[in-house]
């Protein structure tokens, strides 16, 4: 049996062009991304990803589209997988949190970020009604954004 890991991420927009990034303070991966994280055992992805957004901005959201999926291998022979979801529907008071910074920038100007690693290619699945899939193709060793 496949043993899987799951994750989240969310990108929250402020209906001005503007969504919410994270300068993440982690040195395995870091600079700008959306909040997310892991899905606690026995929690639905939905849970998991308002939990999560809760936590690293002090948001609450709701109405969340699952927008795409992004998967790799890892060492262990394990699938990492991201459920990515976005939305414009939010409440509360913004706030920082161990996991990094937040702040509302311009769509527009996020490409020219010091992004997370793989985030210039992942944002296609939040921003792209036709990308579905980012997944890592071992054979080629290369990244492949699916459309379909």
């Amino acid at each position: 049996m496949e043993q899987v890991v799951f994750t989240n991420m969310c990108m929250i927009s402020d209906g001005e062009g503007n969504v919410l990034i994270q300068e993440r303070n982690d040195p395995d991966w870091p600079g700008a991304t959306f909040p997310g994280g892991h899905v606690e055992p026995g929690e639905s992805f939905l849970a998991s990803v308002k939990r999560e957004v809760w936590e690293e901005t002090g948001l609450t959201v709701d109405h969340l589209k699952l927008c795409g999926v992004k998967w790799w291998p890892q060492e262990d022979g394990s699938r990492y997988v991201v459920l990515c979801y976005r939305t414009s529907d939010f409440s509360g008071t913004l706030h920082d949190s161990r996991e990094g910074k937040v702040r509302w920038v311009p769509l527009a100007s996020f490409p020219t970020l010091q992004l997370a690693s793989g985030m210039e290619h992942m944002v296609r699945l939040f921003t792209e009604e036709e990308t579905c899939e980012h997944r890592f193709d071992c054979s080629q060793e290369e990244w492949i954004n699916i459309i379909e």
